[in-house]
């Protein structure tokens, strides 16, 4: 299992979390995705390492910006 964490600063409610959740979760081999709404973080387990544009694309598509830790 891969763990790969990153920030999505715009995300303030609940449905924002859950429209990365959905997204991030959408990538092939992702198993979990944990979003902390307080510290603006998220969490991602993979069976694989996971590439970041990947990452980058489904955080768009959820309508926000994923930054690097």
């Amino acid at each position: 299992m891969t763990t790969t964490v990153f920030s999505v600063p715009g995300m303030t409610c609940g449905h924002c979390k859950q429209a990365v959740t959905t997204e991030v979760g959408k990538i092939v081999g992702v198993s979990d995705v944990d979003v902390d709404l307080d510290s603006k973080q998220v969490t991602v387990t993979s069976s694989q390492p996971l590439s970041w544009a990947d990452l980058v694309s489904a955080v768009d598509e959820a309508g926000f910006e994923a930054v690097a830790n």
